[in-house]
């Protein structure tokens, strides 16, 4: 499959407005194209830019051309098979298409590949995705960044010029710069208009006074009509809006039931929550809780990164997480979050206990709770408590993971936004 590769320079973003505009256009090829690289990185480089590329099938521009049927005269340069009058068969419809085909392999499409940079490649990535549920309780902390109208400026992108702004300035400018010359024209014409209505007006006089009436105009049209310090841009800033403070509990199963493709998977989902919160929110308070028979609250780092491992008991999770609610982040003023992810693998006399700590301790204080199960055996008796609490709390919700590719599908599902 041939490749076009955008290696143009962009010099001081002279093509920022084009780029943009291109990424708008094919922003459901380009999030089509991410979701399905996203699951093929590694975890180190899940938030750098990306490659991305797209069938040209996908960007081609309408345009229109001449059908086949009709009679028309055409040229053909260097011909030497035909005469004037001959009649040449129709092509197959097939051809044109086998023309585009350039081996007897593949699919023989081409295709545009070009690279983004990390603030879009996160902006495509998580286009779209809000916390569930999220409600003002105080409005402190957190604070989302809205864009507004901040003005004008002389300085832009073609894209945000103002016309109306742009064309007052220019005939300011112009009635400025020209207000001399036009006081002194409307005073020579008036004096060769009182000149020439003399008996005997004197000739050289006047002969000059056109010559003087001539220059002026002259110097009038050679203001320009409009200049590049006439032009004005709408200027827009982000404006940081507070919303409320919240909190995402990030809850990992480390336990020796869970290989290392499956904590690599669950590493992959946490890092995007992670990605999402701190790009889409200024400020999120995140705790960190890893488990096997014991749980403890960690740090970044040792979340992702440490080795430890044990049996399972997941509800000495969720006792600490109800232990650090109480502690730290009561539910009157934080909108509490947490997401979850295990191999479903569990003590049997823990389960209903777990059941039991979410319906009854922690769901009437969370606005949104997320369990991801990454398995890819039958479930067992965690998801089976999991299930009864989705009838009884809208604020829940549990997903299966069985491979990569499935993480990103997963994700959004958990967190897309809900047209109200």
């Amino acid at each position: 499959m041939a490749q076009l590769i955008d290696r143009r320079p962009n010099a001081r973003n002279k093509s920022t407005v084009n780029r943009q505009r291109f990424i708008r256009r094919h922003k459901s090829q380009i999030k089509r194209a991410i979701a399905e690289q996203i699951s093929e990185r590694s975890i180190t480089d899940v938030n750098s830019g990306e490659s991305v590329s797209i069938p040209t099938r996908d960007i081609g521009e309408p345009n229109f051309r001449h059908g086949r049927g009709g009679v028309r005269d055409t040229v053909y340069p260097g011909n030497r098979e035909f005469s004037q009058g001959d009649r040449i068969k129709r092509p197959m419809q097939g051809d044109q298409d086998k023309a585009r085909r350039a081996s007897d392999q593949g699919e023989g499409e081409d295709g545009f590949a070009f690279e983004i940079s990390r603030d879009e490649y996160l902006e495509l990535l998580f286009d779209d995705l809000e916390l569930p549920n999220l409600k003002k309780n105080q409005l402190r902390k957190l604070t989302k960044k809205n864009t507004v109208r901040a003005g004008h400026t002389s300085d832009g992108v073609p894209a945000n010029i103002n016309v109306v702004r742009s064309l007052r300035s220019a005939l300011s400018r112009r009635i400025a710069l020209g207000a001399q010359s036009r006081r002194q024209l409307h005073e020579l014409e008036a004096e060769l208009k009182d000149l020439q209505q003399e008996q005997n007006p004197d000739v050289a006089m006047v002969e000059i006074l056109r010559v003087q009436i001539e220059e002026l105009k002259g110097k009038l049209k050679k203001i320009p009509f409009i200049d590049t310090f006439d032009l004005r841009f709408n200027n827009f800033v982000q404006r940081p809006e507070p919303t409320s403070q919240a909190v995402m509990f990030c809850i990992m199963d480390v336990s020796g039931s869970m290989d290392r493709e499956t904590k690599d998977i669950a590493k992959r989902f946490f890092i995007l929550l992670y990605l999402f919160l701190t790009r889409s929110y200024k400020e999120v308070e995140v705790v960190f809780i890893r488990h096997h028979t014991q749980a403890m609250e960690v740090d970044e780092e040792e979340f992702f990164y440490s080795r430890e491992t044990g049996g399972t008991i997941v509800s000495s999770a969720l006792q600490l997480m109800k232990g650090i609610i109480a502690a730290r982040f009561p539910a009157t003023d934080w909108n509490i979050y947490a997401a979850q992810a295990s191999d479903g693998d569990n003590w049997n006399d823990d389960s209903p206990l777990c059941h039991q700590l979410l319906s009854r301790d922690l769901l009437p204080l969370l606005r949104y709770f997320a369990y991801v199960e990454i398995t890819r055996h039958k479930h067992q008796s965690l998801w089976t408590q999991y299930e009864r609490l989705l009838d009884s709390h809208d604020n829940f919700a549990l997903q299966h993971i069985i491979e990569q590719r499935d993480i990103y599908p997963v994700f959004r599902e958990f967190f897309r936004k809900h047209v109200q």
